[in-house]
């Protein structure tokens, strides 16, 4: 080993930088979906957990979410698909309740049976005006996700943001 290899190896490695803070707490983000978004919060969903800019949404199974078939229907997972985003975005800027999403494109994978829907998202971009990010729906208690989903959310004026979006998995996500 040279010289410049073993003082590499010696020097200490510096402290990982604490994980930010999200700018909403689950309970916030609950109480949002339910009051300010009632449709999709009527399905129950419940937040899993919450990061600065990723979220993992649990749809429960209900009958109403099966079509023909035996199948979960997919606007209840383009519905949780959608909140979850908004969720992942607010979790960055704060209670800015009138983002809207601009666009979204969801890709059938799969046929999910009818369990429960898990949504875990993620923002990849956030711009003073936009923000783009992804989002995969999984049957509960199977590793393959069942669709994948991006979406664009338009953001109205607001304070500044001051947490940068680096990271790229979930909270607990495997």
């Amino acid at each position: 080993m040279s010289a410049v290899d073993s003082a590499h190896s010696a020097a200490p490695t510096p402290p990982a930088a604490p994980a930010p803070i999200p700018a909403m707490t689950r309970e916030e983000l609950e109480e949002l979906i339910r009051e300010g978004v009632p449709l999709v919060g009527n399905f129950g969903i419940v937040v899993d957990s919450l990061g600065a800019g990723t979220i993992r949404l649990r749809l429960p199974y209900k009958d109403d979410f099966v079509r023909p078939g035996g199948t979960v229907t997919g606007p209840a997972m383009f519905g949780l698909a959608d909140v979850a985003l908004y969720g992942a975005v607010l979790s960055l800027i704060g209670r800015v309740e009138l983002a809207v999403t601009t666009s979204m494109t969801i890709n059938f994978l799969r046929r999910p049976p009818p369990v429960a829907i898990i949504a875990e998202a993620r923002v990849l971009k956030l711009g003073k005006r936009l923000a783009y990010g992804e989002i995969l729906l999984f049957s509960e208690g199977d590793p393959e996700p069942v669709a994948h989903v991006t979406g664009t959310y338009s953001i109205p004026p607001h304070d500044p943001v001051t947490v940068a979006v680096s990271h790229y998995r979930v909270d607990g996500a495997s």
